[in-house]
């Protein structure tokens, strides 16, 4: 398989499929496509992983497209202003993607549920106490709110990073919260009160901005809109 990602900041993935070679998706991600893939929705494990997508940010049914009769073409887009990322991961590789990361991959990819060790880590860190794990082996591609900045941690390196802007992180990479130290930083500061800590061995990507961020800053305008 062959693909390309264009068209930032609200790119797709455009995937050229030879006969026979599949591709699954969340419903509603598929852009556009040659007129010999065929198309199949499917539960994708039955009603324990319908449910942990639901958990997870995902659609219940998943989408498998397949090229027949000849090499297919397929475009899988983005949901909001952002980046595409693609791994190519090895046989039970994981990384860890926040919610609705997952766009589409190869079908031998496994997509599955990953819930926070501490519950603290859930529910203040940002990112939720449920996340997406997606294993190998295959090629899987990711969608990133805003523009994704990649950092290699070494082993034991420690970085702060505001709530909700964890976007992907090997699984090797510890995930805890920390606290803001000082009253004052705390009350005046103008931060949230918990930063999301994570500790090497393991690649993280970190998004410029996240929907739900985005959200916050129009929310103002919104509520004058409404007086």
């Amino acid at each position: 398989m062959e693909y390309k990602i264009i068209g930032e900041p609200m790119p797709v993935v455009e995937c050229k499929l030879k006969s026979g070679e599949a591709m699954k998706t969340e419903s509603g991600s598929m852009a556009w496509m040659s007129d010999n893939m065929k198309m199949e929705t499917t539960s994708g494990g039955g009603l324990g992983k319908m449910f942990g997508r639901m958990l997870s940010g995902e659609s219940l049914f998943q989408n498998i497209y397949t090229a027949q009769n000849g090499d297919g073409l397929i475009a899988f887009g983005s949901s909001f202003v952002g980046s595409i990322r693609a791994y190519q991961l090895a046989a039970g590789q994981s990384i860890i993607c926040q919610k609705s990361a997952f766009l589409a991959s190869e079908t031998s990819v496994e997509l599955s549920t990953y819930f926070q060790k501490k519950i603290g880590v859930g529910i203040l860190g940002g990112e939720g106490f449920i996340m997406q794990k997606v294993t190998g082996p295959g090629l899987v591609f990711i969608e990133i709110d805003g523009s994704a900045v990649e950092y290699d941690l070494a082993n034991g390196q420690v970085m702060l990073i505001n709530p909700g802007s964890l976007a992907i992180a090997d699984a090797s990479v510890k995930i805890d919260i920390q606290d803001i130290k000082g009253v004052k930083n705390l009350l005046l500061g103008g931060e949230d009160w918990f930063q999301t800590k994570v500790t090497g061995p393991g690649k993280v990507v970190v998004q410029t901005m996240s929907i739900a961020g985005f959200a916050s800053v129009l929310s103002p305008f919104f509520e004058k809109g409404n007086r």
